[in-house]
């Protein structure tokens, strides 16, 4: 007990969860790039060792904790059926392997947000950004103005002399553009919480908008826009007087409503505009036949897989009968109804939704703008799974259950029962 006494107390410091917070961050962020670099073993093996000491550091911390706001519901209820889905799953060694993964950053995410508070968390997320999409930079001037060549091992084809689409070291020009809007709201909001300089906040900004206008991501168009209106919105409810606040809260969202209805009924007009045309034919035509598949198991789905890396059923029986190669359902929602059914997507949408109202209701009534930063991540997440599976793997996967994590520790039934038992007086309340 006496030599495990300084680990234990090297686990629980702060400059240890600082230092494990970027560690993590860029491992996540950047695991495209490591995989290139090394190996999938290697990147696994990261993985796994950050996940090991993230539970260690927990452990070192337990007093620290509440077992009551220790993690959302919806997520353990989501994780418990991925590993249940192992008895009806085609390929159980392969439905284990996926739910490590997912457990794996979960856990990770769940140390991030125990041992860093929201305004920390935001900076080591867009210090590790900054320096991520500064060598996406510098190495597509590289490949597409200094050598003029691409660069293979990255995927990299030198499109930057002429206007895109780039992709720097993520792999896809959409995951560049989703990681490019993720900074985006991180670095505006330290720039409003004054963490870091002007001069460092505008350059930030700069760079996050010119990547992401490069990317020539159609995805990147709807995400501005659904984080444009909803930053709006979320403005005008933080300035509203506490007693209207219902109801302007109540008005913002019927013009969501009519919005969305609105946007449904022009979606070919809107697809032209964005000349989006032959992506979301790809798309429709792979979830219609994902909906033909769910067709035979909708409640229990298939079983959790994560990726179509690998020859499951019924995946390979997709891509062959749509004559591609596709590493995902290119949805969230669908991957999670076709992996999990009805079940699992129930789950799913009410772990990013639950949480998206708790953070929403949270932003609406503190002071600091810090706390705009999870809604509207979270708005971001919900928007991009329309679109791509990123919120299922990966930085996607540990960016949701870090939000949902946080939104529970600020506002949900677990707070206010651990605070009975604690005698502590909850200050939660329109505080302006």
């Amino acid at each position: 007990m006496t030599v495990l006494r300084p680990i234990a107390a090297l686990l629980a410091s702060a400059e240890f969860a600082r230092a494990y917070t970027l560690t993590a961050l860029a491992a996540a962020f950047a695991s495209f790039m490591i995989e290139r670099l090394t190996s999938t073993t290697t990147m696994v093996t990261i993985f796994a060792l950050l996940a090991l000491v993230g539970a260690g550091m927990l452990i070192a911390r337990r007093e620290e904790l509440s077992l009551l706001r220790f993690a959302p519901t919806s997520l353990l209820g989501f994780l418990t059926l991925a590993i249940v889905s192992v008895l009806w799953s085609g390929n159980k060694p392969h439905t284990v392997l996926g739910w490590l993964a997912l457990l794996g950053m979960a856990t990770i995410a769940i140390t991030i947000g125990h041992v860093r508070d929201t305004l920390q968390t935001v900076r080591a997320i867009g210090d590790t950004l900054r320096w991520l999409l500064c060598i996406s930079l510098g190495l597509e001037i590289l490949a597409g103005i200094l050598l003029d060549m691409p660069l293979p091992l990255f995927g990299i084809e030198g499109n930057l002399a002429l206007g895109g689409p780039i992709q720097g070291i993520f792999g896809t020009r959409n995951l560049l553009g989703f990681m490019a809007v993720v900074a985006l709201i991180t670095f505006v909001i330290e720039w409003r919480t004054q963490s870091v300089s002007r001069v460092v906040g505008v350059l930030s900004v700069a760079l996050g908008g010119f990547l992401a206008l490069l990317s020539a991501s159609p995805t990147v168009v709807v995400l501005a826009a659904a984080v444009g209106v909803t930053t709006v919105a979320l403005t005008i409810v933080r300035h509203a007087p506490p007693a209207r606040r219902a109801l302007v809260q109540w008005l913002l969202g019927a013009v969501v409503v009519a919005g969305l209805v609105l946007a449904f009924a022009r979606r070919h007009q809107i697809i032209q505009l964005l000349d989006a045309g032959s992506d979301f034919s790809t798309r429709a035509d792979l979830w219609n036949a994902i909906l033909d598949w769910v067709g035979e198991k909708p409640v229990t789905g298939y079983g959790w897989f994560g990726p179509w890396t690998g020859g499951e059923y019924p995946f390979q029986y997709i891509n062959f009968q749509l004559s591609n190669h596709h590493q995902s359902a290119l949805n969230s929602y669908f991957d999670v109804l076709l992996q999990l059914g009805v079940l699992g997507l129930a789950l799913f949408l009410v772990l990013g939704g639950v949480a998206t109202v708790r953070s929403w209701l949270v932003a609406s009534v503190r002071r600091s703008v810090v706390y705009a930063w999870t809604p509207l991540l979270l708005v971001t997440l919900a928007v991009e799974s329309m679109f791509e599976s990123f919120t299922l793997v990966g930085a996607g996967w540990l960016l949701l259950v870090l939000c949902a994590l946080r939104a529970g520790q600020t506002r949900s039934w677990r707070q206010n029962i651990d605070d009975a038992h604690t005698g502590v007086i909850p200050t939660l309340g329109p505080q302006r």
